[in-house]
């Protein structure tokens, strides 16, 4: 069976705006044959409370497609926001693509 992989490289400052744009990009790839989202986020300097909240309805709209979100590459205040709001425990996170790829892909 082949696992279909779309990487999204989001960049900036996640706030209400981008990351709406980015939760728009997800909703348009969850109607094509995309089994798991990569999003690198190695570009991403800061994210408020409404990136977190889009986040969270990606996921919830992933996985009701019985489909999966996985994160990389989160800079050390991004890692930072998602320590102190828990979110760590919720997303599947790794530290690049590479890492991902040799847990996810080749397993």
């Amino acid at each position: 069976m082949t696992t279909n992989l779309k990487t999204l490289e989001p960049s900036g400052i996640l706030d209400g705006v981008t990351t709406n744009e980015l939760k728009l990009q997800v909703s348009e790839l969850l109607h094509q044959d995309i089994d798991i989202f990569l999003l690198d986020m190695q570009q991403v300097t800061f994210m408020n409370s409404t990136g977190i909240g889009a986040m969270v309805t990606m996921l919830k709209l992933v996985r009701a497609k019985d489909k999966q979100i996985y994160l990389c590459g989160l800079t050390e205040q991004v890692r930072m926001i998602f320590e102190l709001t828990k979110m760590d425990r919720v997303f599947k996170t790794f530290v690049d693509q590479q890492e991902f790829e040799s847990k996810i892909l080749a397993a």
